[in-house]
């Protein structure tokens, strides 16, 4: 590995946000959920977590539409609910669902400085009673079209850059946020020789 894709690599993994993550539930298209892996990669996500309760698990993804993003990113997979929100429960503080409801606070309204998983269901039915019965809230895009609706890749980017817009203005992008054992376990996955390179050292004394 040269020295710049080493130096590529540390400073995507500095920028990966630990208290923030997406939820897919029963997403149809197997090609929303790769667009949406591609934004996650993007913003700094690195652990994407899908919900399959209604619909066969997904064999393969999109690989197009997620540009390769899935090699970089961490897929938990469940096919049931309460084991899913149980492994969110354990990471993050706060569980929100979109869903078009009296209670449900604009997206603007979010503090995105706290640890939050941000829920998103089919295409078509939304995100299930159930799953929003055991969140801890709903959120809507705010929008002033006829259409009240978008594509689930879109929400998806909408919600997670005005995420990304709060955090950088907290300063949550100029410090690595992941466990040291987490970055060390995805270096080797991606194929980085942490024992070798002098910028991994520097890197991790800025750490400190």
């Amino acid at each position: 590995m040269t020295p710049e894709r080493s130096e590529k690599l540390l400073k995507v993994l500095s920028k990966r946000q630990a208290n923030l993550t997406v939820v897919l539930e029963n997403v149809q298209d197997p090609h929303n959920a790769s667009a949406v892996m591609r934004t996650c990669d993007a913003v700094g996500i690195q652990e994407v977590y899908i919900l399959t309760t209604k619909i066969p698990r997904h064999k393969k993804w999109g690989y197009r539409s997620s540009s390769s993003a899935l090699k970089w990113l961490t897929i938990h997979e469940f096919d049931n609910l309460e084991a899913c929100v149980a492994a969110l429960r354990k990471k993050f503080s706060k569980i929100l669902t979109t869903h078009l409801s009296s209670d449900a606070v604009s997206l603007h309204d979010i503090n995105f400085t706290e640890s939050i998983a941000l829920v998103f269901g089919n295409e078509h039915a939304g995100v299930t009673e159930e799953f929003r019965a055991l969140a801890d809230g709903n959120f809507i895009i705010p929008q002033m079209g006829i259409i009240q609706s978008l594509n689930i890749s879109v929400a998806c980017a909408v919600s997670i850059y005005e995420a990304m817009r709060q955090k950088m203005n907290a300063g949550h992008y100029d410090k690595a946020s992941l466990p040291q054992a987490q970055m060390d376990s995805l270096l080797t996955q991606w194929g980085f020789e942490t024992e070798e390179p002098e910028v991994y050292k520097v890197f991790k004394e800025k750490r400190k």
